[in-house]
């Protein structure tokens, strides 16, 4: 029954987004209202209170409790929201109630779903709104009681049912059906083969198969731990037996994991969230955060190709690898082709991002089905597929949609005391004039706050009270918001709270530690991208043609020094003199202007050459034992 149910929930949710991104939303109280109650009633049938214990009559009537509450409170917004939005009434008990009511299901099904990190850090903010008065020092305040608080969180539009809920249940929603659709229709088996056969063949094929997987599904996903779930099943099996190391499996899919969190078009669904926010269009958050999420899968790539030479690790064998014309068959190929034209179309066009998602799974449902009737696949089949996408979009989007009510909660209670003001004002006195300062303790405190939050929620929280510490020292917003968003994300991966290497070693079956620091070498790069963006703007789109290029031209050459380094690879046989180069080409590169970057690129052409020629004389010394009958590993040995 409970499955029936889930289900039911499942495609009602799906629906609702598919009408509302075909039709527009509804009045923004009503359309966030009746999202919320459906994200937690399905909520409450995916997680259940007590499953599989004894005491499980004792969650079924709390979580009835919960859903029937949820109902009344969401029923009452919506029924009366014009008065709310005109009259801005005063919190009755009953607010207070319906308000309690919300607050407890949002951050219960946050705790079931992620843990107690998260619902503590709600909590926190909400004390901090209430007792700010005891609080001696800067960090103290005025306080505001109970009924103030209910007319900001329930009351109004600023509160629960504030502009994340309202991103939540409409561009994010659409998207999510958009990339559910896609995957059911076949991309998802289609990506996963298109990853094989580009870099199954190269030296650590198989990792590099899992990054461009990974990082495929993750810019749809919006969690990298739920994409390491998901994708790692398959990635991370497939590299343990080909041999590769597990730390090093689980350290490879939790990093492709993250980076398609910072990848565009969708950033893991932040993309949204921060055009809402800054105002900016979303074709400029996605152009600007391109040049940084090539720059890290780029040294990614090459850092997975010096290691994978360096250790001697397996490609994919050809039997595992699916053909050319199979993958780039018309019926796999034009529905993808399409269905991102679709989405392209109506960004270009002008149109609300909403209403070009829903252009995309119009070009994937019109180009899906003719295929399969000429493929002579049966109407149920076909249909199956469809609901499929459906009811996973409603399922996909419970713990997006908790997660942006309980980040909405916090971000009120945030604008309310002006604690994000307070402690910009405490970093700045701290880091006085410094940028560079500044900035490292901003992306400390990111990864701190970060750590055991999903990716979207915990940038949410951290452009809240973390961003205005940069803009206040002359930053440009858009440079901010994306330095404190890329921290964020990495604290997915940063010891000791790194969940996303958790789950991924999890499924390696090895200790979480090594893994951890095979991420952080594989990710390293990232940790320095965002001060790159400090030192040159134009890497986010800021200035003219020939800044963009000389930018992009010191971020590859960084990207490669960098990737060099954390592999360890061996350039001229001497350790310190490969680390010293290597630093110096770093170095370089971090120093504006034409003339710096001539110089470390020089200096790293050098040092590859070297590199190459040292290989040519070890192959040639290798051939020469060989001719005398003496096997080279041994000599080696």
């Amino acid at each position: 029954m409970r499955e029936n149910l889930t289900k039911l929930l499942a495609l009602m949710l799906g629906g609702l987004i598919l009408y509302t991104s075909a039709t527009g939303p509804f009045e923004s109280l009503i359309q966030r209202g009746i999202f919320l109650a459906l994200v937690i009633l399905l909520g409450l049938t995916l997680y259940p209170l007590g499953a599989g214990k004894r005491w499980r009559p004792l969650g079924l009537a709390c979580d009835l409790i919960l859903a029937t509450g949820t109902v009344l409170a969401c029923g009452y917004v919506v029924m009366n929201y014009e008065r709310i939005l005109v009259e801005l009434p005063w919190a009755t008990p009953r607010d207070m109630l319906f308000t309690g009511v919300l607050l407890v299901a949002v951050l219960e099904l946050s705790r079931r779903a992620i843990g107690v990190i998260f619902p503590l850090l709600v909590l926190a903010g909400l004390a901090y709104a209430w007792l700010g008065a005891a609080i001696p020092g800067p960090l103290g305040h005025r306080g505001f009681d109970l009924y103030y608080i209910t007319e900001t969180l329930y009351l109004g539009d600023l509160g629960v049912w504030g502009m994340l809920v309202g991103v939540a249940a409409t561009t994010i929603a659409a998207f999510v059906l958009f990339g559910c659709l896609l995957l059911h229709t076949g991309g998802g088996q289609t990506f996963m083969d298109l990853a094989l056969r580009i870099s199954g063949r190269s030296p650590g094929g198989a990792a590099k198969v899992a990054t461009v997987a990974s990082g495929l599904f993750g810019m749809v996903s919006g969690s990298a731990v739920a994409n390491v779930a998901t994708t790692g099943n398959f990635t991370i099996p497939m590299m343990k037996r080909l041999k590769y190391p597990a730390p090093f499996a689980s350290g490879v899919e939790a990093v492709a994991s993250t980076g398609g969190q910072i990848a565009p078009p969708i950033l893991g669904a932040a993309a949204f969230i921060m055009a809402e926010i800054l105002g900016e269009s979303y074709l400029r958050i996605a152009l600007a955060a391109l040049l940084p999420a090539i720059l890290f899968y780029l040294g990614v790539f090459l850092t997975i190709h010096l290691v994978a030479r360096r250790r001697n690790l397996q490609v994919v064998p050809d039997e595992e690898l699916p053909s050319w014309p199979e993958v780039l068959r018309p019926e796999r190929i034009i529905p993808i082709l399409a269905a991102l034209g679709g989405l392209f179309y109506g960004v270009l066009s002008g149109r609300s991002i909403q209403m070009a998602a829903f252009y995309g799974i119009l070009m994937t449902v019109l180009t899906f089905v003719p295929f399969a009737l000429l493929a002579r696949r049966p109407l149920r089949e076909i249909a199956g597929k469809l609901l499929s996408g459906l009811i996973d979009a409603g399922k996909g989007m419970v713990i997006i949609g908790v997660l942006l009510a309980g980040a909405q909660m916090l971000v009120a209670m945030i604008g309310m005391t002006g604690i994000g003001v307070t402690l910009a004002s405490l970093i700045v006195n701290v880091g006085g004039q410094s940028l560079f300062l500044v900035a490292f303790i901003v992306g400390g405190v990111c990864l701190i706050l970060g750590m055991g939050i999903p990716t979207t929620a915990a940038y949410v929280l951290v452009a809240s009270v973390l961003a205005p510490a940069l803009t206040t020292i002359g930053v440009e917003p858009l440079i901010a918001h994306l330095f404190v968003f890329y921290f964020a994300t990495l604290s997915v991966i940063t010891p000791p709270v790194c969940v996303a290497v958790f789950v991924a070693a999890g499924i390696a079956g090895t200790n979480w530690l090594p893994a951890a620091g095979e991420a952080v070498r594989l990710a390293a790069a990232i940790y320095v991208i965002p001060f790159l963006l400090l030192i040159y703007p134009a890497l986010a789109g800021f200035g003219g043609a020939f800044d963009i290029l000389l930018a992009s031209s010191q971020g590859v050459v960084f990207v490669v020094a960098f990737a060099a380094l954390m592999s360890r690879v061996a350039m001229s046989g001497h350790r310190l003199m490969d680390v010293a180069g290597l630093a110096l080409v770093v170095g370089l590169a971090l120093i504006p202007g034409w003339l710096t970057t001539a110089g470390a690129l020089l200096l790293l052409v050098v040092l590859f050459a070297r590199r190459r020629q040292r290989l040519a004389v070890d192959a040639t010394h290798e051939q020469t034992l060989d001719s005398h009958g003496i096997p080279a590993k041994e000599t080696h040995s």
